[in-house]
């Protein structure tokens, strides 16, 4: 190795500088026709960074998912076919016929420490063998650390116990670095060079009774082990990693302005921000870290303001420990905010709204959050009579579970009436507000007032519905008024309703291309 680095050393650097260079000139043309404002309308059309990769992009979580399934699986395969080895390697050893595989595992040990069978002995276990050796004590260590990385990772633990999941599934380290050197015991073991030209398997392996005859050609064989290669596909995944953290660490450092504090009904905290240089669009979310709280817990949450405000705002409801300590620690300490770190912000498929002449937002719970910040967006382009709004149809529906969550954005949803009433683009804006828990005494007080001209619970002029909504008419009444036309339908909440609308946008899409077709988003972090 010190000899073909020292012949090849000249040829290894011009090649990486080479390749450097054109990795840079990649990112330097692309970031300049991303963000150059003289391709501005050429980006309009061709749609560049996030239009062309973004439903790509946005499947991190379902490749994520796949690459466990697959590291499962092959675990699994991985570890039977070992205990099948070590059965045969237990069974050769104890073999006493005579046979080629027993006279292999009773080689005498050599001392350049040449052997073939792992269990040395008649009286040596596989158990031994499995918690003596490197390979077998790293792959009892990484078994274990990818089972409580998978069963932590189930969704029950991770939506009511996510600080269980977050730390757990930070064994990945241990496993990684176990798995590097999982190959340096040496247990599946090959014929040295030096062996081959003493005893080669073609001739020599028909006559191994003769191998102790000094009289014989052929010598008894050594053996070494296979040089550890696991290191080689984790490699760049760690370098992209390790180059990840210390991105987010320098971007966290970034100071960040707590501009106002609001405590909504429901327990669900809103936070104005501002930090230097931050830019966003319609959609997308940040990563949250509270020192006080955690120094190492990062949390996801989508922006709630629009890109024209002069400050980014996310909204947190109490659905976790670190959720329920964050809001409480805002609420004791008035006087003193909370240090807070931020990054990203990070694209979702939300961005692609205003792509489509017709949008259905749909969102459950807390998971209105994204479309709060697209109709703040509706509102402002209105005030500014943008000419540029392709969007022609919004119908947005809002499932809850809770009667004051409707509280979060009333305000919003009355400026956009009000805003719609005196633009004369009344239809522009189709809303739906469901409410799938309440009491029969509520329900019969709603009945009876339900001829007044604003909702007795939000206010609102829309009426709000008791139930969920029954999606077979809501996508055919779409779909006939409009029948021509791209329809993008975006999801902010649970899989089970995200089943739902896919299946529904393919249901009531056109088999001809030229008329309706719906489209399914949904949010992934």
């Amino acid at each position: 190795m010190g000899n073909w680095v020292v012949n090849h050393w000249f040829s290894v650097l011009f090649l990486v500088a080479w390749l450097g260079l054109n990795v840079f000139l990649f990112v330097h043309a692309f970031w300049s026709f991303e963000k150059a404002t003289k391709y501005y309308y050429t980006r309009q059309i061709l749609g560049f960074y996030r239009s062309t990769l973004r439903k790509q992009l946005d499947h991190n979580l379902a490749f994520h998912k796949l690459v466990r399934y697959m590291i499962c699986l092959h675990t699994a395969i991985h570890i039977i076919a070992h205990l099948f080895n070590l059965e045969r390697y237990s069974r050769s050893r104890q073999a006493i016929d005579g046979s080629l595989a027993s006279i292999l595992s009773n080689l005498p040990l050599q001392e350049n420490y040449s052997w073939l069978n792992p269990i040395q002995s008649p009286n040596m276990t596989v158990v031994y063998v499995t918690f003596t050796s490197i390979a077998g004590l790293t792959g009892v260590i990484i078994t274990m650390a990818l089972v409580l990385m998978v069963t932590s990772a189930m969704e029950f633990i991770r939506r009511s116990y996510f600080e269980v999941f977050w730390y757990t599934h930070h064994i990945f380290i241990i496993y990684f670095i176990g798995l590097g050197i999982h190959g340096l015991g040496g247990i599946v073991r090959g014929q040295t060079e030096e062996s081959m030209a003493e005893n080669h398997p073609h001739k020599c392996a028909e006559v191994f009774e003769k191998w102790d005859d000094p009289a014989s050609h052929c010598k008894p064989p050594q053996f070494e082990g296979l040089p550890a290669e696991s290191w080689r596909w984790i490699l760049a995944p760690g370098i992209l990693y390790i180059f990840e953290r210390i991105l987010r660490f320098y971007r966290s450092q970034q100071k960040v302005v707590i501009t106002k504090v609001v405590m909504h009904p429901s327990k669900v905290l809103e936070l104005q921000m501002h930090k230097h240089g931050f830019s966003m669009e319609v959609g997308r979310y940040i990563f949250v870290n509270c020192p006080s709280i955690s120094n190492l817990e990062w949390h996801p949450f989508t922006l709630t303001s629009a890109p024209e405000e002069d400050f980014f705002s996310i909204h947190i409801r109490a659905v976790g420990d670190w959720t329920e300590n964050l809001i409480r620690t805002f609420e004791k300490q008035y006087s003193l905010v909370p240090r807070i770190q931020v990054d990203g912000p990070f694209g979702t498929a939300s961005e692609d709204v205003f792509q489509y002449e017709v949008a259905v937002l749909v969102g459950a719970g807390i998971g209105v959050t994204p479309f709060a910040s697209i109709l703040k967006s509706i509102w402002y382009k209105f005030q500014h009579a943008d000419q540029n709004l392709k969007t022609q149809k919004i119908y947005f529906y809002w499932i809850c579970r809770e009667m004051g969550a409707f509280a979060w954005f009333n305000d919003l949803l009355a400026s956009l009436e009000q805003e719609m009433e005196e633009l004369g683009k009344v239809g522009f804006l189709n809303y739906r507000l469901f409410l799938t828990g309440w009491d029969s005494n509520f329900a019969g007080h709603a009945a009876l007032n339900f001829d007044k001209a604003n909702d007795i619970l939000t206010g609102l002029k829309q009426k709000t519905s008791f139930g969920r909504p029954k999606w077979d008419n809501e996508f055919s009444t779409i779909a006939t008024a409009h029948p021509k036309s791209a329809v993008g339908v975006f999801l902010c909440g649970p899989q089970t309703l995200a089943k739902s609308l896919s299946k529904c946008c393919r249901q009531y899409s056109s088999l001809d291309p030229r008329k309706v077709q719906f489209y399914f988003n949904k949010e992934n972090f």
